[in-house]
């Protein structure tokens, strides 16, 4: 096979199982998460680059219940949570300087019987204040703790096509937490705020409706951003790539787990934050201009950050970040339209095949390894970098890791196959280097270094060698009869003979014009003989073709010599070997001899 078609061949062949191979890692449950589990780092790495350069909305307000708020709550009522009355006037002082709204995250479940008439404020600053909007929680507590509330039809909704949400059995719960009764059917501004973290702890994602009892209900930061925008709906539809579509310009875009991916604006406290107690002294104060300043057609989360009320969650961008900012975010992300958008699996294995593709392409054409290395971490930072780019501007997710393993993968492969071919490219430069072209035996240099080999571990290992030197009779005479090109078949055929009749382990060589020699490893000279007697007759009987197409015998002297006792070096071991042969073509030719006086002459 021609090379360059044998490299592209083996290089696809390679190319293919790396690609097998790869799909049957992301199948394995295992493999799978582990995957995933580095991909949610870089995308946390990519969050914490971006969220630098991104700003929060100036229309949303935190009013935070900090460390120092609680203190102050705990030195006026005694206790924490503060009374009910306390929130209700909250609210109705703050109702005066016109906020858009205010979002309670923050739940007010069952009445105090002791504190009735506290409850009753709540219930009242609530249901007459239509831009108040107050938290609610899904759970799976046993009926025999919690009788499972009926929630009123005000607050459900409806979903067509809502295959994603309903695969994911973490969205659907068996009880609710409902908010006090009077609240609970005095105003449809009450939404959910459950959350769900991912395997590692971190959370990325929130739900934008959950399901209980055959029906669908809205998260708080929905309820409100929906009506902040003028979206007065409770059907939706989502398509088939799992898009809800709020309007012409706000879309839920959820992943395959029915949620959506938060975009962040940065670490913890990124919003404009208003303590608790000193929007109470200001209220105290009739300081309006503070609260104007401040809450004036904002609008307004009252949440808690204190460290010691255990609402903070972590997210890619902070270990220690408030809960209440968490839904701030999410309802920031739904009024800027930039919620995060991942690639599909289908993109990414795209994005895989093609920097897979790159990387190989680099491996077996770069002769320098170190090019080759540059160009695979080079692919690697621009891509990581283009990713980054996608994030930031277009709010997109690319997959890394799938990129990554398949590009390694890849480059381990390349390699490989760069390695077999050059070893088989040596392998054949190295046989074309010792080779006799005609013959195809080995050449006198091969000769001579298998010589000095085989007399070195004689000498080493004490064990011994033959060699049988091989000349074909009257060759000259031959060639002037019937022409140099029958010479040359005649003397490939010849050496095809002696090749089938020596062993594997036995080393065949050309020693010059038709003159040839066989090294035979860990040989006596009584075993020689027997392989040269055996040579002979093979050659005697054979018919050999001319370049004619005619058919003629011809025949071969031999000489053997053996180390140690005829030599312990090469060229005494031939001289030897020459002085047998010069015999043999003495005595009459077509013949073998092991022995020969010291006057013997040589040829």
């Amino acid at each position: 096979m021609n090379k360059k078609i044998w490299v592209k061949v083996s290089y696809i062949l390679a190319s293919l199982l790396v690609f097998g191979v790869f799909l049957y890692l992301i199948q394995i449950p295992s493999a799978k998460d582990f995957l995933t589990k580095i991909e949610n780092t870089t995308f946390d790495l990519r969050q914490n680059i971006v969220s630098k350069h991104k700003k929060t909305s100036d229309k949303i307000v935190i009013i935070d219940v900090n460390d120092a708020s609680y203190e102050y709550i705990v030195d006026k009522y005694g206790s924490w949570p503060a009374p009910r009355a306390f929130w209700a006037d909250l609210i109705t002082n703050l109702e005066p300087v016109h906020p858009d709204m205010i979002i309670f995250d923050m739940l007010f479940l069952k009445k105090h019987k002791a504190d009735g008439a506290s409850d009753f404020e709540l219930i009242k600053a609530v249901n007459t204040n239509k831009n108040v909007y107050i938290s609610m929680n899904l759970d799976n507590y046993p009926p025999e703790v919690r009788i499972p509330p009926q929630l009123p039809d005000a607050l459900k909704n409806t979903i067509e096509n809502d295959f994603l949400i309903k695969q994911n059995p973490d969205l659907s719960y068996s009880n609710c937490r409902p908010v006090i009764d009077e609240i609970l059917n005095g105003t449809k501004n009450i939404g959910l705020i459950n959350v769900q973290r991912d395997k590692d702890g971190i959370l990325r994602t929130m739900p934008p409706f959950s399901y209980y009892k055959g029906a669908y209900y809205k998260h708080l930061t929905i309820l409100a951003g929906l009506d902040y925008l003028n979206i007065d709906k409770n059907s939706f539809k989502m398509n088939r790539n799992g898009n809800i579509a709020l309007d012409k310009k706000h879309t839920l875009p959820l992943t395959k787990e029915g949620k959506v991916i938060l975009n962040w604006y940065g670490p913890e406290w990124s919003f404009n934050y208003v303590p608790l107690w000193r929007t109470v002294e200001a209220i105290k104060k009739n300081d309006r201009k503070f609260l104007e300043d401040n809450f004036k057609d904002k609008i307004v989360f009252v949440g808690v950050t204190a460290n010691s009320l255990s609402d903070i969650k972590s997210t890619p961008v902070s270990y220690m970040f408030p809960g209440v900012e968490v839904q701030a975010t999410f309802l920031n992300n739904l009024l800027d339209n930039n919620f995060i958008k991942k690639t599909s699996v289908f993109f990414d294995i795209l994005i895989a095949l093609l920097l897979a593709v790159l990387t190989g392409f680099g491996v077996m054409n770069f002769k320098a390894p170190m090019k080759a290395v540059l160009l695979f971490f080079g692919l690697q930072a621009a891509y990581f970098v283009i990713s980054i780019l996608l994030m930031g501007f277009f709010n997109i997710w690319t997959g890394l890791i799938a990129p990554f393993v398949l590009s390694i993968l890849t480059f381990i492969a390349a390699y490989v196959v760069k390695y077999l071919l050059t070893s088989r490219d040596y392998e054949h430069t190295y046989k074309l280097a010792v080779t006799d072209g005609l013959t195809e035996m080995f050449n006198h240099r091969y000769f001579q270094e298998q010589m000095t080999n085989n007399i070195g571990n004689a000498k080493r290992y004490n064990s011994v060698f033959s060699l049988i030197m091989v000349d074909i009779d009257f060759f000259k005479k031959f060639n002037d009869t019937y022409g140099h090109q029958s010479g040359d078949a005649v003397l490939r055929q010849v050496a095809q003979t002696i090749k089938r009749n020596i062993r594997s382990t036995d080393i065949p060589c050309r020693y010059g014009g038709e003159e040839m020699s066989v090294i035979l490893t860990n040989t006596n000279k009584e075993d020689a003989v027997k392989t040269a007697i055996k040579i002979c007759e093979a050659v005697r009987n054979k018919e050999f073709e001319l370049a004619t197409g005619d058919w003629t015998h011809v025949t071969i002297s031999l000489g053997v010599a053996a180390m140690p006792e005829n030599g312990d070096t090469t060229e005494k071991l031939i001289e030897y070997a020459d002085k047998c042969l010069y015999i043999a073509k003495r005595n009459g030719r077509n013949q073998v001899v092991s022995e020969a006086p010291e006057d013997t002459p040589t040829e």
